[in-house]
């Protein structure tokens, strides 16, 4: 059994790195699956109820990293951990593992293969990208509710100008990333520092 793995939310200033496994049969297909950032908000849910009523229970699962995971291990580490986590839940087991990306850190016993701009070549690799977009995408609205004036119904955490403009303003909430720079001086975000 092959699944592909994909993350959401890893260039964020607020909430946690989601990732999503799918297992995916050989020869499977679903007609307009691709890279979730090709696609609308609909298509993406539409998409991923599709996903839902075509995958057995068990094929696919989320995994997440929180932001105090993020900021005491750096943003790199904390994404294989939500890899890895989201691989854990799945049942049966896969036997091999297509990474979108082109750095992963080795699951026990699992082989892999890294695939840059996997996301839009392999259709594995698209529906675990649909799932981690739209869970992350979910549960930043919930974290809107709860902050709204960081505007994360929009942004969804990225750093857009009204983000980084609320930051400014409010400061920052429990949901943001402390290990980030996010200061309007600040604004390049040192993935080089954070990926080490």
């Amino acid at each position: 059994m092959l699944a592909g793995v994909d993350e959401a939310g890893r260039g964020c200033l607020a909430g946690p790195v989601l990732a999503a496994a799918v297992l995916w049969p050989d020869g499977q297909t679903l007609h307009g699956l691709t890279d979730s950032k090709k696609l609308s908000e609909a298509q993406r849910e539409d998409l991923r109820a599709a996903l839902e009523a075509l995958l057995p229970a068990g094929h696919w699962a989320i995994g997440m990293a929180s932001p105090e995971e993020i900021d005491r291990m750096n943003i790199l580490q904390a994404t294989y951990l939500a890899m890895h986590r989201a691989i854990a839940a799945l049942q049966p087991a896969p036997e091999h593992l297509l990474i979108d990306g082109n750095r992963f850190k080795p699951y026990p016993n699992i082989a892999h293969q890294c695939e840059v701009k996997g996301d839009a070549r392999f259709q594995a690799i698209s529906a675990a990208s649909i799932f981690a977009k739209t869970e992350r995408d979910r549960l930043m609205l919930e974290g809107h509710a709860q902050f709204p004036h960081y505007g994360w119904n929009r942004n969804k955490g990225y750093p857009s100008v009204g983000h980084r403009q609320a930051l400014e303003l409010h400061g920052i909430c429990s949901w943001h990333r402390k290990s980030f720079k996010w200061k309007a001086s600040q604004m390049q975000l040192d993935f080089d520092r954070q990926d080490s």
